[in-house]
């Protein structure tokens, strides 16, 4: 694990990387903001940017964009993920994970494999989730978490999320006067799981609903983002790697452009005369394609990205973002 940065952790300059994305594995007790900095620093320019918030206490990937590849990144937030995590079951907490105070406790050691398995199903699938109270959701153009801890009451509406697997690996008895839990606290039940999820879908969330569910109240102890899209763990690095790979190099490698197109969305090969059209913002004949698809030039640059839509009684593809210069 790293040192935090601080104030005094200033130092030359360095080259500005080239355009791309480069994948974090993020460390406890940084803020997503906090890797920023560091990814700005590294990458000798401030135009740097992430996908998809880590809480301080979650670790691993975590996507930033260097240059023009920040504009990439709205797109990687709104891909699905994968996340390994601990939920404790037999105390329910402010915050939903083991940051906040406790607001209830209950004996958990009574809940059986079956029980578990039920909670968990009801909890799979297209469901509606009430986002935690310290979400970084904007009420009344606040975010949730600063009006939480301002001491306001936060009543946050259900949305529709999607939850494609939530899968429970081990379950481990926790006694009181073990891991954290007070010598006079109930039995608690530790639940470790993995899950895949859409965007937008709080994993201190599910925690806190399992538990409501079977009636002990739970929480988030461990999370761990596997995947975020097209990119996991295997092509993450540490900050510490990352800053010797740019010593070493001189400058900070990065992902680039096509390549990060590549492993995020369906790929269009275009003409000639279809690439200089797009690289203009102009229209091209649909691809065929649902959703958001890369449009990549014969020399295998991305162009843009572009959406099937129908326009004068044709299908046509539309360029949502134009990336390769006219």
């Amino acid at each position: 694990m790293g040192a935090r940065p601080s104030a005094t952790d200033r130092r030359e300059r360095r080259p500005v990387a080239p355009d791309g994305l480069v994948v974090v594995d993020k460390p406890a007790g940084w803020t997503s903001h906090d890797v920023v900095g560091r990814g700005r620093r590294l990458a000798g320019t401030r135009k740097v940017g992430h996908a998809g918030t880590l809480d301080p206490m979650a670790t691993g990937v975590l996507v930033l964009g260097v240059g023009r590849a920040t504009r990439l990144l709205t797109y990687v937030v709104g891909a699905d993920k994968d996340y390994d995590a601990t939920i404790r079951l037999g105390a329910a907490t402010t915050t939903d994970d083991a940051e906040g105070e406790v607001l209830s406790r209950a004996d958990a050691s009574a809940v059986v494999r079956a029980d578990l398995e039920a909670g968990v199903a009801g909890l799979t699938g297209e469901i509606l989730q009430v986002p935690s109270t310290v979400s970084a959701i904007k009420v009344d153009g606040q975010r949730a978490y600063a009006r939480a801890r301002a001491g306001e009451e936060v009543a946050l509406a259900a949305r529709p999320v999607v939850v494609s697997r939530f899968d429970v690996l081990a379950v481990r008895p926790v006694a009181p006067g073990e891991q954290g839990v007070r010598d006079d606290a109930p039995p608690a039940l530790d639940v470790d799981v993995t899950v895949t999820v859409s965007s937008g879908t709080y994993v201190r969330a599910l925690a806190r609903d399992l538990g409501s569910a079977l009636g002990v109240g739970g929480h988030l102890t461990a999370l761990r983002r596997t995947r975020g899209g097209g990119y996991g763990l295997d092509v993450a690095s540490t900050l510490e790697e990352l800053e010797a790979q740019a010593d070493r190099d001189g400058v900070l490698a990065t992902l680039p452009l096509a390549q990060a197109a590549r492993a995020t969305f369906p790929v269009r090969e275009l003409t000639p005369e279809q690439a200089t059209a797009l690289s203009y913002g102009q229209w091209v004949d649909a691809s065929g394609t649902p959703g958001t698809t890369a449009a990549m030039s014969p020399t295998g640059e991305l162009v843009a990205l572009v959406e099937d839509t129908r326009r004068g009684g044709k299908d046509l593809a539309r360029p949502v973002l134009v990336l390769a210069p006219a």
